[in-house]
């Protein structure tokens, strides 16, 4: 069930074409998180910015409480700080911690697709060949949104593929945490197809069984997006 639904996420992601009106789906809450993480990120938001629940709830014209929601996913995201009978704020991400999340990230997707090249069914490493494939039309079409919804969907098959349920709890609490640095990435001039070329490593490697392979370019494939997505947020904060 999961994989078919993952699949056929991603092939109706592919299939948008205009830019930045991707039908996403999930609560108000969460496409909140994701527009003001992003601001932070690109620096469209200052550390130490205030946060106001009511000029919020009517930027977003919605009511206070989803308001709050979104400020303690963006608290425990680490982009937000609110200290009690205090509007929250803008927190500044040190570039040590963030490369200590990168770092783990790198770890944990090292893991899953070792394991994933080991593991993963028939079926599974069709779905994720094919899903591979559909994005070259996204990377051809410069859809950067598009891109990062398929990427998304791809890592998710990636992490289940692994058939570990603890693993895929830790990878994918990590990834939220990360999510907006690493949409900022694909602003980045080419990046699109670098990403297409390292996804490709990987699936090629699955697609062999080669877990060290495979877990090597998973690796790599992180650590490459840490240091697009840290390069891109630095220089955006600069401006």
């Amino acid at each position: 069930m999961h994989l078919y639904a993952d699949v056929k996420r991603a092939e109706s992601r592919v299939n948008t074409s205009k830019k930045r009106e991707i039908v996403r789906t999930g609560t108000t809450v969460e496409q909140m998180v994701r527009a003001i993480a992003d601001m932070i990120v690109t620096g469209q938001m200052k550390p130490g910015d205030k946060l106001d629940e009511i000029s919020l709830a009517g930027r977003f014209e919605v009511s206070r409480t989803p308001v709050r929601e979104a400020l303690r996913e963006l608290c425990a995201m680490g982009l937000v700080d609110r200290q009690p009978n205090r509007s929250a704020e803008v927190t500044n991400v040190t570039g040590h911690y963030l490369s200590s999340m990168f770092e783990a990230m790198a770890e944990l997707e090292g893991i899953c697709a070792r394991l994933a090249a080991a593991r993963m069914t028939v079926d599974e490493r069709h779905a994720l060949e094919t899903m591979h494939r559909a994005s070259m039309r996204l990377v051809h079409s410069g859809n950067e949104e598009a891109y990062a919804a398929h990427n998304m969907d791809f890592h998710t098959l990636l992490y289940r593929g692994a058939h570990n349920d603890h693993i895929y709890d830790l990878v994918t609490q990590t990834r939220a945490r990360l999510a907006p640095f690493r949409r900022a990435q694909f602003r980045l001039p080419g990046r699109l197809s670098r990403s297409f070329e390292e996804h490709q490593a990987i699936v090629s490697a699955i697609l062999k069984g080669d877990a060290t392979a495979a877990g090597k370019a998973a690796y790599s494939h992180v650590s490459i997006v840490r240091d697009a997505s840290t390069v891109f947020a630095s220089e955006a904060k600069a401006v």
